[in-house]
């Protein structure tokens, strides 16, 4: 291995190891829910700050498309929130051009093609309906969200029954009905997973262990808080996976392999304290252990098997492609099997005319793609579906070497140098050294946020990750270091 790159990959590992909660981005979704729901927290002054500062030119917060409707309406209550408790005109000037943002992006009916993120079906009528209890009947609930559902919930919960397992993560969504649910209590890790979760079960004043984590949550970003936490078992099953995967070879401590192995319960593992268990973390702890000499039986992904392909969760509302490529990656791990046989070609016939796939964990269509391609050629499946995506890939280089659904970004070039760099051809040998030329001209400054959970985030250390095990991979390669040092004569050629 390049010793500019062992350096970055064994300090990535020590502070993965050393650190319970995980490297995630704070979240305006879930920042805003904590000024609504608990304003004595420590730290509201700066996350009513930080909503300000995330405000876009046009008003609105978050993500490109569709994506900005759920942030925006978060933080659009919060702000009202706040504003109506304090009566600084900052928030309130913040609210009012958030509000114009709502009808100037989406329209006055908020039409909006919604991503496929968490729990958006209830989440954003729940927002709408805190907006309008605050302002007036003012906004409409958009289409492919379902208020009848929301309403279900609540009054299930009223009634004393317990909310579904995989509704405490967003348990925010009921409103005054999360008040104290009876059948569900944080705990040291929270409730659910989740900041807004917790601060929903908590309300205004309220205290306990669920407080204490919430304080020290916001204390490692000095006030907003990620969209999750805490969520060690997800990063570093991830990070383990993509340096095994491309064969990076860094010491991982007995501790983190130890920890993995415990996280898998009988009916999996969960990415995170508080959360259900579920296909995809499962088969990449598996995927990792094995990697790392500790296979360990995959017998507690057989209650996922839904015919053809695995599902993430039970009873979820659409199948993840990536998820079944991590499954395919751990049954090749234990030898061919009909199963995988089947989940194979369940993937191949999931990718789109262009030869790309798309996925419900991320926006990217070159996260999925990548680990479509890299799982059906570990198994020697699907060459016809392989070659479709190397062209997509090929085509969809930008000018600058990079790759990107909106943007060129370092994590996305990462996932496109993977594939290239393992297709052994002479074009993509090109590509892969003009992706490596972008990945070592990144500033290290953040990475802006693909990953779906409630809102889009960004898990800082498996993407630094992916563009280590990326550079890794192409630089193994004699043709692609040549022609990266014709691109690079400074210190990016020497590395080569």
């Amino acid at each position: 291995m390049n010793a500019d790159l062992a350096e970055p990959a064994r300090q990535l590992v020590h502070a993965m190891a050393t650190d319970p909660h995980g490297d995630f981005s704070p979240s305006v979704y879930e920042t805003a829910r904590l000024v609504a729901l608990v304003p004595h927290l420590a730290g509201h002054a700066n996350r009513v700050a930080f909503l300000l500062a995330e405000q876009a030119p046009d008003g609105g917060w978050g993500g490109p498309e569709g994506y900005g409707l759920l942030p925006t309406l978060s933080a659009v209550d919060a702000l009202l929130a706040e504003s109506g408790r304090t009566g600084a005109p900052a928030p309130a000037a913040a609210a009012r051009r958030g509000l114009e943002a709502l009808s100037t992006r989406w329209g006055p009916r908020l039409r909006a093609a919604l991503p496929d993120t968490v729990a958006v079906e209830i989440l954003v009528p729940a927002l709408v309906s805190a907006v309008n209890a605050r302002l007036g009947a003012v906004l409409p609930h958009p289409d492919g969200t379902s208020p009848e559902l929301l309403d279900g919930l609540r009054r299930m919960v009223d009634r004393g029954a317990a909310p579904p397992d995989k509704i405490l993560h967003s348990l925010e969504a009921l409103g005054a009905a999360a008040r104290r649910v009876p059948s569900a209590r944080p705990g040291a890790d929270g409730l659910g997973c989740s900041p807004a979760a917790t601060a929903a079960w908590l309300g205004p004043g309220g205290s306990g262990p669920g407080l204490k984590y919430l304080e020290d949550l916001q204390a490692r970003h000095r006030g907003p808080v990620p969209v999750a936490a805490p969520l060690a078992l997800f990063e570093r099953s991830w990070v383990l996976s993509a340096f095994a995967g491309a064969g990076v070879p860094v010491a991982v401590p007995d501790g983190v392999l130890d920890g993995l192995a415990a996280g898998i319960g009988p009916h999996g593992a969960a990415g995170g304290a508080g959360l259900p268990p579920d296909a995809d973390d499962t088969a990449t702890v598996l995927h990792a252990l094995a990697a790392h000499g500790r296979a360990h039986p995959c017998d507690c992904l057989r209650e996922y098997l839904a015919g053809d392909h695995f599902c993430t969760y039970p009873d979820e509302r659409t199948p993840s492609v990536t998820t079944n490529a991590h499954v395919l990656q751990a049954l090749r791990a234990r030898g061919p099997s009909e199963v995988a046989d089947g989940v194979a070609g369940w993937i191949a016939e999931r990718q789109h005319p262009d030869g790309s796939w798309t996925d419900k964990w991320h926006a990217s269509p070159y996260y999925a793609t990548a680990r479509c391609v890299i799982a059906l050629a570990a198994g020697g499946y699907a060459e016809t579906a392989r070659a479709r995506a190397l062209r997509w890939l090929l085509d969809t280089q930008r000018p600058d070497g990079s790759w990107g659904r909106w943007s060129g970004t370092f994590e996305e070039t990462a996932y496109a140098v993977q594939v290239l760099a393992r297709a052994g051809e002479r074009r993509a040998d090109e590509a892969a050294a003009r992706g490596c030329a972008f990945l070592l001209s990144w500033p290290d400054a953040g990475h802006p946020p693909l990953w779906h959970d409630k809102d889009l985030y960004t898990p800082g250390r498996i993407v630094r990750a992916e563009g280590i095990a990326a550079l890794h991979l192409a630089l193994a390669r004699p043709r692609i270091g040549a022609v990266l040092a014709r691109w690079c004569p400074g210190p990016a050629g020497r590395t080569a």
